[in-house]
């Protein structure tokens, strides 16, 4: 890194917040003369997850349309070369269709004497205790590869060199939410991630019908259910009512009509499906139009309402740029969308070229996700490996976000709503447990049976029988014994982790590979405010308050006994780390 990036830093943040001024709701492009690192790393964070201050450099030194072109047409970047996801073998065909419910699987085995490819138990007692081990096992195995699937996408977003398709990918996956609590199939949630990074900036129809054909959302909203007889409503209205025109613009019979539509489209196994027999051939009237419609004629009448173009420029816009769209710029946009055939990369280009994009009401306007918070941490740590301690899940889960699980159909309501006392508090405490790691501690923690599930092989070790080990000592759980023994219910849960263990593919467990004296060092930082200026401009997007400021310099100059910076001194590197933890505490950094 060059030594004079340090005030080149901030000679761009003051140019960009004068000259930013009068920008609101102006679509005329940016001009080359108001190109500089700091718009640079504002297109950076909102079409990806920001970057290194030589990330920024790179991206300005192009000009604004280049720029733009090199995140939007991510296609003549060299293609990636990222692992694809390594699957465990956790998966058996008869795994799908899985249960919805312990009792059912019970149910299907005392009616048909199998489940899930097992047989009962003919001998014995507890004839059906291998169903529920089994049960728990394909419960818990999905989970935990699932935690495996949403670290490998974070290790995406974190490492590619086209991140405006996984930040794509991130919207999509909160305007489509599907949750894996009901498709319970990490493959088929794989398969909708794949779809939108591969579709997620082309045609929006194109991406509708796509989700529409798609087994995992299929699952969630019930279309399997949906069949001429008895015609089910789930997936016609949130076609209508979330991914696309919104609540307002329709009526009650219209997703009546539109469901019909739709009846036979369902999955088999990871495939789409017609079955034709169940599919209603009558004529439908569907907003305003009518005939012998299927699904895809739906989704083009959807196309031709303005209300679908007008809702998905909102909700790109609140995502991307702000949270207040102007009408009349809101009616401009709306219009290109729809006349552009619903292409997305013709809509985004405008957007990010746009004086609006970079106007001083647009910049650190949004609160940043915990997934934005968590990569974009990483990112301008200078990160290429994303930590797992502490895990990635866990961190986000704790901040309101998890990957796969989403809290509803509506997804993540996001804005505001991600900060409270409590998440603001968890923030911190990411970025702490990031730069001082408890590794040892994490490690003995990770990867164990849950304590009441380990006890019960303790108890076994011990010579104890499956009920004096799954009650003995122990009356919380002594109603999880079934009365009539077929199974147990406690023993099952034991066993389903104890297989999933034995098939799993760990995590691999590695702290944030940070070295802060290096990084200072290439920075040509030789003073505490040379230090503190060079974080806050690396970090964050807005400047400090003065006086939080000031009391950063307080804080390292203390720390390190002098305003000289000592690149002998050993106990530099925890220095730093202490003080990049209060900056990136800061309520500044929670903006995007």
């Amino acid at each position: 890194m060059h030594r004079f990036l340090l005030p080149a830093l901030l000679v761009g943040l003051a140019s960009f917040s004068h000259a930013s001024e009068n920008w609101s709701n102006d679509l005329r492009p940016l001009e080359t003369d108001d190109w500089n690192y700091q718009t640079a790393a504002h297109l950076l964070e909102r079409a990806g997850f920001g970057g290194t201050p030589d990330d920024v450099e790179r991206l300005a030194r192009l000009t604004p349309e280049e720029a733009v072109d090199y995140l939007v047409d991510f296609e003549s970047v060299d293609e990636p070369t990222l692992t694809p996801f390594e699957h465990s073998g956790v998966w058996n065909e008869a795994m799908d269709p899985f249960p919805k419910s312990r009792a059912e699987a019970v149910r299907q085995a005392r009616e048909h004497g199998e489940s899930m490819g097992v047989k009962v138990n003919l001998e014995g007692t507890r004839r059906i205790q291998p169903i529920v081990n089994e049960f728990f096992y394909c419960l818990r195995a999905n989970e935990m590869e699932l935690r495996r699937l949403s670290t490998w996408w974070a290790d995406r977003m974190l490492t590619t060199p086209r991140p405006l398709q996984e930040k794509m990918a991130l919207f999509w996956h909160g305007h489509f939410a599907t949750s894996d609590t009901k498709v319970r199939d990490y493959r088929k949630m794989l398969l909708q991630l794949e779809l939108f990074q591969a579709k997620g900036l082309g045609n929006f129809r194109d991406l509708v019908l796509g989700v529409t054909q798609d087994p995992a959302m299929l699952v969630f909203l019930d279309n399997g259910q949906n069949v001429k007889a008895h015609p089910n409503e789930n997936f016609g209205r949130e076609l209508m009512e979330l991914f696309t025109m919104g609540d307002g613009n329709y009526s009650e019979n219209d997703i009546r009509e539109a469901s019909r539509a739709f009846t036979g489209w369902t999955d088999r196994k990871l495939e789409f499906v017609v079955l034709e027999e169940e599919h209603d051939t009558g004529k439908k009237t569907v907003l305003g139009k009518t005939g012998n419609f299927d699904g895809e004629e739906v989704i083009d009448i959807i196309m031709g309402q303005p209300a679908t173009a007008d809702r998905i420029v909102e909700k790109l816009y609140h995502f991307f740029v702000r949270g207040q769209l102007d009408s009349a710029l809101h009616r401009t946009l709306a219009a290109q969308f729809r006349d552009g055939g619903y292409e997305l990369k013709p809509l985004l280009k405008t957007i990010f070229l746009s004086k609006d994009f970079y106007s001083s009401e647009s910049r650190a306007s949004l609160v940043k996700s915990p997934v934005q918070l968590a990569v974009s941490t990483y990112k301008r740590m200078g990160l290429d490996i994303l930590p797992t301690v502490p895990d990635f899940n866990q961190t986000t889960g704790t901040l309101g976000q998890t990957l796969f699980r989403p809290p509803n159909v509506a997804g993540w309501a996001g804005g505001r709503t991600w900060i409270t006392p409590a998440t603001l508090l968890e923030r911190g405490n990411f970025i702490e447990r990031t730069l001082f790691p408890d590794v040892a501690g994490f490690l003995a923690r990770d990867g164990r049976i849950p304590y009441v599930y380990a006890r019960v092989g303790q108890r076994l070790a011990q010579g104890m029988n499956i009920t004096e080990a799954t009650m003995s000592g122990d009356s919380t759980f002594s109603k999880m014994v079934d009365a009539d023994e077929d199974y147990n219910t406690r023993y099952g849960g034991y066993k389903g982790y104890v297989k999933a263990y034995e098939v799993l593919i760990p995590i691999p467990r590695e702290k944030a590979d940070v070295d802060l004296v290096n990084m200072v060092r290439n920075a040509g930082a030789s003073t505490v405010d040379e230090v503190v200026s060079y974080f806050t401009k690396r970090f964050l997007l807005v400047t400090p308050d003065e006086s939080d400021r000031s009391e950063l310099v307080t804080f390292l100059n203390a720390k390190i006994q002098g305003s000289k910076l000592d690149y002998e001194s050993q106990n530099l590197e925890s220095s730093l780390r202490e003080l990049l933890h209060l900056v990136l505490s800061l309520p500044e950094y929670q903006l995007s």
